[in-house]
């Protein structure tokens, strides 16, 4: 299928060198890349791992830290008690 698209210069400028050094059409190239990017898995946020303490100062063994209503519930217990 022949398509037309906007292409940076500088990046069609290495486009087209990166299918000159493997011997490929300008369009194989785009074509493979494109696929290798549609491929690719996609990755998720990365995962917060809130900070452990040592000396019972930490998160409590009740409290899911992935859970807004454990945190919210938690900090809303500690706020009766002050």
């Amino acid at each position: 299928m022949r398509t037309t698209v906007s292409i940076d210069d500088a990046l069609l400028d290495s486009a087209k060198k990166g299918a000159r050094e493997r011997g490929v059409t300008l369009g194989q190239y785009v074509e493979s890349a494109l696929r290798n990017e549609i491929a690719a898995p996609r990755t998720s946020a990365a995962r917060f791992d809130p900070p452990t303490f040592a000396r019972g100062t930490g998160m409590r063994n009740d409290i899911d830290p992935s859970s807004n209503r454990d945190l919210f519930d938690a900090l809303d217990a500690s706020a009766d008690i002050a």
